[in-house]
Formats: C-alpha cells, sequence, structure tokens
C-alpha cells in the first residue's frame, strides 16, 4: 500500500446519497480477481447517461469524489474500492459511509473521509471550479478559499495509511517475533515435527 499523507486536486462533486456497491462497480464486472481495469466499469450506469458527470471533461484526472449521505452500501464487493482506485480516486468525502465499504477503503489505501453535511454542500460548491485539499497529518480538508473542515478517524488507521502499511506489512513488522515464537515450539513440542519417510 503506498503512504497518503495529502490529496490534492480537482473533486468530483456527485453528491448522490446511498450509492450502493452495485452502482460503484455493476456485478458484471466482478468476474476477476485483478483490480486492473476495473475503473472502466465504476458507475457504468451513471454513465451510460448522456452528460453523466463522470466523464465531463472539467473534471478529468479528479482524485476526490464528494459523495452522498450513506456511500457504498449494500454487498460487500471489495472490488467496488478497487474501481475507485483504479479510476484515480484517492480519496471519497462524505456525511457517511457503509461500515463494510469503509473498511476495504482502508484496506486498500483509499480515504474515506466523513464530514457534516453543510461542509459537504460547500465543497460540492468549491469542486465546480476550484481544488480541493485533504491533509492526513492535520486531519483537515481544506480550499483556496480558507474553508477548513476537520476530520476524525481511528489513530490506527491514519497512522496506517500515512506509513502505508496493510495488514501484510504489520505482520511482516513482527517477523522477528514470529520467528522466536516458532522455534520455541519447535523446540519445546518437538513430536509435533513432520516425520521423514
Amino acid at each position: 500500500m503506498k503512504p497518503v499523507s495529502k490529496v490534492e486536486g480537482r473533486a468530483i462533486p456527485f453528491g448522490r446519497k446511498n450509492i450502493d456497491t452495485d452502482v460503484i462497480i455493476p456485478a458484471a464486472w466482478l468476474k476477476t480477481i485483478s483490480r486492473e481495469g476495473l475503473g472502466e466499469g465504476a458507475f457504468e450506469t451513471i454513465r451510460k447517461q448522456e452528460g453523466n458527470i463522470f466523464d465531463d471533461p472539467e473534471y478529468a484526472g479528479a482524485s476526490i469524489l464528494i459523495a452522498g449521505d450513506n456511500f457504498g452500501c449494500g454487498s460487500s464487493r471489495e472490488h467496488a474500492a478497487w474501481a475507485l482506485d483504479d479510476m484515480g480516486i484517492k480519496a471519497i468525502i462524505a456525511p457517511s459511509f457503509s461500515d463494510i465499504f469503509s473498511s476495504n477503503a482502508f484496506k486498500n489505501g483509499l480515504l474515506a473521509i466523513p464530514l457534516p453535511q453543510e461542509a459537504v454542500d460547500r465543497l460540492m460548491e468549491v469542486a465546480k471550479t476550484d481544488p480541493i485539499t485533504i491533509d492526513m497529518e492535520s486531519m483537515s480538508v481544506t480550499t483556496p478559499f480558507q474553508d477548513r473542515f476537520t476530520f476524525e478517524m481511528d489513530p490506527f488507521r491514519q497512522q496506517c495509511l500515512m506509513n502505508g502499511l496493510d495488514e501484510i506489512d504489520l505482520t511482516m513488522a513482527k517477523s522477528d517475533a514470529i520467528k522466536t515464537h516458532e522455534n520455541r515450539v519447535d523446540a519445546e513440542q518437538a513430536w509435533l515435527r513432520p516425520v521423514a519417510a
């Protein structure tokens, strides 16, 4: 996982509430175990509508998505986080997130930033013309107009995201202790060793 200390740039002012994982990445795209190429299927049903915001050149290359309440509800598909990442989204700002989506986002290095509806409404306006900055160290979202909105995040998640640590990295950091334990068990319980044929 790549460290994330700051995300800045244009944001897509999407704003819809109750966007479930089937809208984020339709079931037809779930036949793959690869993360690559899923961005093409992200928001496919919305992208089929003429004039949709995801294909608006104004937001090409946007790294932030501003959404409505209860983002990522529905099934537990991790493909939703993969699809957002593959389309270039590094952070989602919304009033609330599904617990499972929030967990999947964290495990894939995506920022799921909860802010009050008033702050989201203001950021939706700013996103139409100007960039937004998310700073993980100060736990704040700012705009060029001196807006500053602070958010809360579990300190463990904050540190993992800022240091690029996923569950495998955290386990590997304990490799010396694991090896010591394995050697001790091997010495104390030799009868568990496999018998050579």
